[in-house]
């Protein structure tokens, strides 16, 4: 009996300190798992409920909720195996979306899979396609076929997809379903069903603008002692090292000169496993994640920069002097594409407020990391949350009634999207869609039907947290809500032109410059040009003045200038009442530089 009870003593304290043993993952062969019967010749495929179209992480959520709430379901993949860019890609750095009190917001069945793969800040990439393959193998309802490609999608006069055509060994066959969930990368299926949608930062008015893509570096025999001391000394910045992970050392971007003038090597995010050691620093710019071409010759680039970087590292990295190439991945890690238009475009503001939706199916709560888009661009924080709500709409695209979209290219603007975009938000986001699309056929409803009943979106939710997953409404304050002019400031970060960084700080008391203003008024010119092209003539005013003029503080005098300067006038008036008031002063405050944009636009 004591026995008993020192054992159970034991797996208690595992449970409190989270060293929980990690669940069963053998390794597995990758193979479909379908009646054969259905592929002996070419025809239509009506068996199934839902088919989710990608072996993304969020595709194999996805297809894993819809199943267990009892849609057979269908997993299609083009890939030979599971994990999409997280495991081909090899971007194996797991980032959590904390929340309130900073609690781990990763639940569901992103929880499951991150126990199979050992619950680290990373995972190994064999693991982790177990993990994906063994999940699909082990579950009821659920066909998955591999090596699969779509090739067209077939929409009715009421904008139902009625079918889809897929290759699979050189035959074409043909599946209907009652809902269908997009779970590809770059939103394949919502694309050729003629969704709308934009490009990178498009809705924001800078059309082609899109984050660097990265190759991964695998490298052997690092020296982790090294790497460490390397660390104490901050010889490249401030950095932190554990057990199995480094991150930090950003002066790095400023002392390694890359070979490719349209790369650049950030601070290090460096993984260390029973595979190696992978590093998250290469940018890759200028590739186009939509061209097979661009992104093998951008594979290749980075492959020719990986070398380069490590003979660099030798010499200049304690720690890296007898490392060498392990592997390369077969994919470039690409961050944004396409993103579809849902019936809720959730905003970065949302982010900023820390919003609960009243049709919230995941929470997220990772800072909106907007990565670099240039060689010269630094990249931005947009706004840390503390926790948000993501709704329903958000996973439901304009026009197809029948299908939801899940992952990085979903509803979300371009900003939003830099937090939304993590793996374990994303596969909340899949669990969410599976279990919606199970529950829309339960009830005979399309999902823009469904996507306006209360009662129903209720027992989705309910649905969700019975499976592990968390939706329950909260309620977290924001920065600068009782602020009469925070209008002005939602409006500025959704318009890029206001970012909170790490802290939320827009530093409302310090003095603000003349070149701060007309960069507010810039990015709302560049946003307001894709309703109307004639404000490019304000953009090209205000670029010029940006080029051609020194720093000052800001003053009302100067404020006319620029305002004067404009080719296009037809701002909001009330903006003089704040210049009459404040004409005296010397300079002004960043708080009523934004007052003043707040009136130019009528935002306040």
């Amino acid at each position: 009996m004591k026995n008993v009870y020192i054992i159970f003593s034991i797996i208690f304290l595992l449970f409190l300190t989270g060293c929980v043993p990690a669940m069963k993952n053998p390794d597995v062969e990758a193979k479909d798992k379908i009646d054969l019967s259905l592929l002996n010749e070419e025809k239509i495929i009506n068996n199934f409920d839902v088919i989710v179209i990608g072996g993304e992480p969020e595709g194999v959520a996805a297809a894993l909720s819809a199943a267990r709430n009892g849609a057979n379901t269908l997993l299609i993949e083009e890939r030979d195996g599971l994990g999409g860019l997280f495991t081909y890609g090899k971007m194996n750095v797991l980032d959590f979306p904390h929340g309130i009190d900073n609690k781990v917001l990763s639940s569901g069945i992103f929880d499951e899979w991150h126990r199979m793969v050992g619950k680290k800040k990373s995972f190994e990439i064999q693991e982790a396609k177990n993990a994906f393959l063994n999940m699909v193998y082990d579950q009821e309802n659920l066909s998955m076929l591999l090596n699969t490609e779509i090739k067209d999608i077939e929409v009715n006069e009421r904008e139902e997809i009625t079918a889809l055509s897929v290759l699979k060994n050189n035959k074409t066959y043909t599946f209907q379903a009652k809902n269908y969930i997009d779970a590809t990368q770059d939103a394949d299926v919502a694309f050729l069903s003629g969704v709308p949608h934009f490009i990178g930062a498009g809705d924001v008015g800078q059309n082609g603008r899109l984050m660097a893509t990265t190759l991964m570096i695998h490298l052997e025999d690092v020296d982790w002692g090294k790497i460490k001391a390397v660390a104490k000394k901050e010889t490249f910045g401030p950095a932190e090292v554990t057990r199995e992970a480094a991150w930090g050392f950003s002066k790095l971007r400023e002392v390694y000169e890359p070979q490719d003038p349209n790369m650049r090597l950030r601070g290090f995010n460096l993984i260390k496993n029973d595979e190696g050691y992978y590093i998250n620093a290469l940018q890759i710019f200028g590739v186009d994640g939509l061209s097979k071409e661009s992104i093998q010759e951008g594979i290749e680039r980075g492959k020719e920069e990986t070398k380069h970087i490590l003979e660099w590292l030798k010499v200049n990295f304690p720690g890296f002097e007898n490392a060498k190439i392990a592997s390369y991945p077969s994919e470039l890690y690409i961050r944004e594409t396409r993103h579809i238009n849902s019936l809720y475009q959730l905003p970065v503001s949302d982010l900023w407020e820390n919003k609960y939706h009243w049709d919230t199916i995941a929470y997220g709560g990772y800072p909106s990391d907007i990565q670099s888009t240039s060689v010269g661009d630094a990249g931005a924080i947009v706004v840390n949350p503390t926790q948000y709500g993501i709704p329903f709409r958000s996973l439901v695209p304009q026009k197809i009634t029948n299908l939801l979209v899940v992952g990085r290219s979903g509803g979300y603007s371009s900003l939003a999207q830099g937090s939304v975009r993590i793996v374990p938000t994303g596969m909340a986001t899949g669990e969410g869609a599976g279990a919606a699309s199970a529950i829309a056929i339960k009830h005979n409803l399309d999902f823009h039907t469904m996507s306006k009943n209360k009662k129903i979106i209720s027992e989705l939710q309910q649905t969700l947290t019975a499976q592990g997953a968390e939706v329950k409404k909260f309620h977290a304050p924001f920065p600068y809500e009782d602020k009469w002019y925070y209008p002005a400031i939602r409006e500025l970060l959704n318009h890029r032109a206001l970012f909170g960084g790490y802290t939320n700080d827009l530093l409302e008391n310090e003095i603000a410059n003349n070149k701060s203003f007309s960069n507010l008024l810039l990015h709302t010119y560049i946003l307001m040009r894709n309703s109307n092209p004639k404000y490019e003539e304000n953009i090209q005013y205000l670029n010029h003045y940006f080029k051609s003029n020194e720093m000052i503080n800001l003053t009302t005098g100067e404020i006319e200038t620029i305002l004067n300067g404009l080719p296009i006038k037809d701002f909001n008036e009330s903006y003089k009442e704040e210049i009459l008031k404040w004409k005296d002063k010397d300079s002004l405050t960043r708080e009523e530089m934004f007052i003043i944009v707040g009136k130019l636009f009528g935002w306040i």
